[in-house]
């Protein structure tokens, strides 16, 4: 085909521009001819375009230009030229078998099989004969089965009627009607990724069909997806801009979308109270969809984690997973939730979960560790606790606990060895925590779980060190009046 497309190619290059410009048909018939041959599609349909406008009267331009349609999958183009053909010129059996096969392919199976009765009667060669039988055998099986499953579907058994017009539309591929009628039958057996196929199929083969372009914007809209239900409605009033049910469903997806994105920008602006009240008001918008609730519920909880809300975040996060217990994200954010509240083990057994369905998942495996990591510490020393202040508290906040728990443990104030003794640890604690919590660096490595002034690290030690440093000149314990130098800086 290649090298016959090349000499052809040459061929019509080398040809005078006159014999081009020459309008007689028989030209235009010639030159269509040799590039359909050398697989030029779109160059052979100009010159049968020119054949037909040249002689409206010429059946074999029709036919010509019914094989270019069909060889480019234009078959609605391809089917008026055979009909052209057939009206100019009756007997011509294969223009009439090829209606037939077309008209049976859209699911039209009278007009389908009054062509093949018709090329039965008019002396056809063998393989015609044949093939028009066979076809004609398979139109009257589709017709029985056509009616088996409408009787199925007006008696809602719609999983038989499904699998019935699966055999119909095996044949009558550009059926209209049957793909709808399946479409429906997914819709009620709850399979609407089928449904959505069979939809969009039905909305590409009918030119102007907007129930097909509603229907899915309906099922995007119950399951939630609000972009898409938004794109299908919208190509619904492309084709009709009046059309009741489309343009009422349009100004609530639209208002829903526009909800859904200004809550989205707000956790992206860290603005996480407004977030959550604008997924308030897209519940109040869609009270009936679970799926945008569920979604609602799920960006809340991740903006009130975020927001370091929680206890509510807790809760919400509680509410999606009792819906959707293997949501990941979800999952995720209620374990950061459970780490704010110093709740490790319920943030340990979140972060197992989450592994479980999602095991690369780098945000998960570094939460656990940190779980665990915080867990561990909490059996040993909290700095926080030490000082009774929360893991949020501020700089000020710390070094006014520190203060008053210093006056108070101090070792000066027992008298009895047991208690002084139980004063003093208690009061080298206060001042480490005071410490850690006070410099940055410090605290950063203990909010991930790590103690600085632990012996065991090498960088723990260097600070125990350090603090003990901090002691020299004189001794914070000894006898006699208040002589600890407090140093609050």
């Amino acid at each position: 085909v290649s090298s016959r497309s090349d000499n052809t190619q040459t061929h019509v290059a080398e040809l005078p521009m006159f014999v081009l410009l020459d309008g007689s048909v028989d030209n235009h018939m010639e030159m269509g001819k040799k590039l359909l041959a050398a697989g030029q599609l779109a160059d052979a349909l100009s010159h049968f375009h020119a054949a037909v406008d040249g002689d409206p009267k010429n059946y074999m331009a029709y036919y010509r230009r019914a094989t270019v349609f069909l060889a480019m999958g234009k078959s609605k183009s391809a089917l008026p030229d055979l009909s052209k053909v057939i009206e100019l010129k009756p007997d011509f059996t294969s223009a009439r078998l090829q209606r037939g096969n077309l008209l049976l392919k859209q699911g039209r199976l009278d007009e389908a099989e009054s062509d093949f009765k018709k090329v039965l009667k008019s002396n056809p060669s063998d393989k015609e004969e044949r093939e028009a039988q066979s076809l004609l055998t398979k139109s009257d099986e589709i017709q029985r089965l056509v009616a088996q499953a409408r009787s199925s579907f007006d008696s809602q058994d719609y999983m038989t009627a499904a699998v019935q017009l699966d055999t119909v539309i095996e044949t009558c591929v550009w059926d209209v009607t049957s793909r709808e009628i399946r479409a429906e039958c997914f819709i009620q057996m709850g399979e609407m990724g089928k449904a959505i196929s069979d939809l969009k199929a039905a909305s590409k083969l009918k030119s102007d069909n907007t129930q097909a372009f509603y229907k899915l914007s309906t099922i995007y809209y119950n399951l939630g997806d609000h972009e898409m239900s938004l794109t299908e409605v919208r190509e619904c009033l492309k084709l009709d801009p009046d059309h009741k049910q489309c343009y009422s469903h349009y100004k609530q997806v639209k208002k829903l979308n526009k909800q859904i994105q200004s809550a989205e920008e707000l956790i992206q602006e860290q603005r996480y109270e407004d977030a959550v009240s604008k997924y308030e008001a897209v519940m109040k918008t869609e009270p009936n969809v679970r799926h945008f609730a569920l979604l609602a519920k799920e960006r809340m909880c991740h903006a009130l984690a975020q927001g370091q809300q929680a206890s509510r975040a807790i809760s919400v996060c509680g509410e999606v997973l009792q819906s959707d217990p293997e949501n990941i994200n979800v999952l995720k954010d209620r374990a950061e939730a459970y780490v704010q509240e110093e709740e490790y083990e319920e943030a340990i057994k979140d972060y197992e979960t989450a592994a479980k369905h999602s095991e690369n998942d780098r945000q998960i495996k570094e939460g656990l560790e940190k779980a665990q990591r915080l867990l561990k510490q909490s059996q040993k020393r909290d700095y926080y606790k030490i000082l009774g202040v929360k893991r949020t508290a501020q700089k000020k906040e710390i070094i006014k606990a520190y203060r008053k728990l210093a006056q108070q443990w101090h070792p000066d104030n027992f008298q009895d060895p047991e208690e002084k003794k139980k004063a003093e640890k208690k009061f080298i604690d206060i001042a480490q925590a005071k410490e850690v919590l006070t410099d940055p660096e410090m605290r950063t490595k203990f909010d991930q779980g790590d103690d600085p002034m632990d012996p065991e690290s090498q960088q723990g030690r260097h600070h125990h060190q350090h603090f003990h440093g901090g002691f020299q000149g004189f001794n914070p314990f000894g006898s006699g009046p208040f002589n600890f130098k407090f140093n609050f800086n």
